[in-house]
């Protein structure tokens, strides 16, 4: 019997629960030096082999330069068509979330990568089709922003996994969705 691949939600968050500035901007996150490993990305990097994200995330990622290519494939959820230009190995769907997270679970693979924003990961959360979040809690309060998760009325209890913390203060918290 093969492993069950996970959706994993990886995601870094201010103290005070926003994972990016109103307009989108990352500098709170990206101008701090991180230690060797960067909190364990790489070996997590090393997990997955499937990246899923909103159309916002994709086109902050581009813009901060990340690469993309069809080994590791990215699906983009967005009500918009794929632009000409979509790199290799993206592919923009619209598809109801819970049916298409059960047929991806059953293609061979590792496990899967839900890298964000808060709307997509809200109407993951609400589709039932997230297995574990690791939340890396930056200390600094940014005081408005992207909430990690979207507002709407939901109860999703978590089973604690581990707690990491980092000499520069960051706290990572790995959970288990329990409605699994």
């Amino acid at each position: 019997m093969t492993k069950r691949r996970k959706v994993i939600v990886h995601i870094a968050t201010s103290a005070d629960g926003y994972i990016a500035r109103p307009d989108g901007d990352l500098e709170w996150l990206t101008s701090r030096p991180a230690p060797e490993g960067f909190y364990g990305m790489s070996a997590f990097m090393k997990s997955i082999d499937t990246k899923l994200l909103g159309r916002k995330t994709y086109e902050v990622s581009l813009g901060m330069g990340a690469k993309f290519d069809a080994q590791n494939p990215s699906i983009v959820f967005s009500h918009h068509p794929a632009p000409a230009d979509a790199p290799l190995g993206v592919q923009f769907v619209n598809d109801a979330i819970g049916p298409f997270v059960s047929r991806l679970r059953e293609q061979p693979g590792k496990d899967i990568w839900l890298m964000g924003g808060g709307e997509l990961i809200a109407s993951f959360l609400d589709a039932e089709a997230i297995d574990e979040f690791v939340v890396s809690v930056v200390p600094v309060f940014i005081g408005d922003g992207i909430p990690l998760i979207a507002r709407r009325h939901r109860y999703v209890p978590l089973e604690l996994r581990s707690v990491e913390r980092f000499e520069d203060g960051l706290v990572q918290l790995h959970y288990r969705v329990q409605n699994k």
